[in-house]
């Protein structure tokens, strides 16, 4: 790996990676990738300002999912125009998603370009945990700038979670620390990294290779090279602080080679995900392998039942976690209505998820001889007694938010938009806590820019 850190290799030299410091390349031996597979945590609690919001992964059956994350517009909600997005955004996306009940945790889905750029991330996450009681995934987009943002945005997880102690127990938001494809890591995340790491902040190792760009065209080929950026981010991750929490996490897909773009859409995608959400249930660790939501050109369900599938598999590939709920144009941007629908559209999918059981009483013998050959099951107590657990059943308004190729849903949704923000209400961050908070990234606001 090529790590553009002195002293993320000096780390590494320390933990027995065999570093050429002039070329800035580590090589790290097996034993070193074993070690930190050994030490790193199995489990993994995000936790949320609401305790009952918290999220254990691995999960049971079908995943947690989020929002998408660090996109460049939003569509506005009155004209439909795209915009820059502001603080006041923000925080409405924050408050829609608290009152969505199948929404599980909140990445911060705009940039925010109302306030200096060198502390965008700090405000994204306190605006954040001021707007909704949930687990803040992912935090700041990439993560971070550098170590001085990563230490202020730490300040306000033990701010909001009552100390250090109590955030390594039950952290309010993670973090993504990118790897950059192919095999390396910039300077401020690295570094970063390793201060999130020692303050028990779960990282996220996304790897968001590309097949013909930034990774070997073949499927196999960026499945390895997402692979192995995962587990070199482990290896630095468990060297900063051993049983420091990771979330092996890949975006991996093969480029839309007549675009450029990024693949999300292609049937290929949902092989890779599931390929490496497979590897990381080899490994014993929890995982973000999954993408989630319509990302069409424009709110709505613009694109066709084939790209939609491929959507619906990647939720469906053992992953802990999902996010993208709210994106359009491939992530490029968002929408306030396009969360309302990916959230009915999640409910739909994760149906296919839950638990089946098979057991004594669901195989149901007894029922059968109540009822005997050529009779009906129908007015039985236990059909009674069990069709609402046993079935999944259609909402009245499936069909309108089914339909592909079509925004004929988004009127819908904008009037639950509406509705919701009218009359969801997020209960406050104690005073104390808020004056705290806000001084906090007031200073931090007014200090030289610092990527270091």
């Amino acid at each position: 790996m090529l790590v553009r850190s002195d002293k993320v290799l000096r780390l590494l030299a320390d933990a027995g990676v065999e570093v050429d410091a002039k070329k800035r390349v580590a090589r790290i031996p097996e034993g070193v990738v074993k070690d930190a597979l050994k030490s790193a945590p199995k489990e993994v609690t995000l936790g949320a300002r609401d305790a009952k919001q918290d999220l254990t992964l691995p999960v049971s059956k079908y995943p947690f999912v989020s929002t998408g994350g660090v996109t460049l517009f939003m569509t506005d909600f009155e004209t439909g125009e795209r915009r820059n997005a502001t603080r006041k955004d923000l925080a409405d996306f924050a408050r829609l998603t608290d009152a969505l009940d199948p929404i599980d945790a909140f990445w911060p889905i705009v940039t925010t370009t109302d306030v200096p750029a060198h502390s965008q991330f700090v405000h994204e996450l306190w605006v954040s945990l001021q707007n909704t009681t949930k687990h803040i995934l992912g935090s700041a987009g990439s993560g971070t700038l550098g170590v001085a943002d990563a230490k202020v945005q730490i300040s306000l997880g033990n701010l909001v979670a009552g100390g250090p102690g109590k955030l390594k127990k039950r952290p309010p938001f993670s973090v993504l620390c990118c790897s950059i494809a192919p095999l390396s890591f910039e300077t401020g995340v690295v570094e970063a990294q390793v201060e999130y790491a020692r303050a028990g902040v779960p990282i996220i190792s996304m790897s968001m290779a590309m097949g013909g760009m930034t990774s070997p065209v073949t499927v196999a080929g960026t499945i390895v090279m997402s692979n192995t950026e995962n587990l070199a981010s482990l290896v630095i991750t468990q060297a900063a602080a051993k049983g420091a929490p990771q979330i092996y996490s890949s975006e991996a897909t093969l480029a839309n080679i007549s675009t450029g773009y990024i693949g999300y859409r292609g049937v290929e995608a949902p092989i890779i995900f599931a390929a490496t959400g497979q590897m990381a249930r080899r490994y014993g660790l929890p995982k973000m392998t999954g993408v989630l939501g319509v990302d069409g050109e424009k709110p709505g369900v613009d694109i066709p039942f084939g790209e939609l599938a491929s959507l619906m598999l990647s939720s469906m590939s053992g992953t802990d976690l999902c996010s993208g709920l709210g994106g359009i144009d491939l992530d490029g941007g968002c929408s306030l209505e396009q969360v309302v629908i990916d959230s009915i559209q999640w409910e739909e999918y994760r149906a296919y998820m839950r638990d089946f059981e098979v057991t004594r009483e669901s195989v149901a013998l007894d029922v059968m001889k109540q009822v005997g050959p050529g009779n009906s099951f129908l007015t039985h107590p236990h059909t009674v007694r069990n069709f609402k657990v046993q079935m999944h059943l259609r909402k009245k308004d499936t069909g309108l938010y089914g339909s592909t190729m079509s925004n004929r849903m988004v009127a819908d949704a904008k009037e639950t938009v509406k509705r919701l923000l009218r009359e969801h209400t997020v209960a406050p961050l104690d005073k104390g806590v808020l004056a705290k908070g806000d001084r906090i990234v007031s200073d931090y606001e007014k200090s030289a820019p610092s990527h270091v």
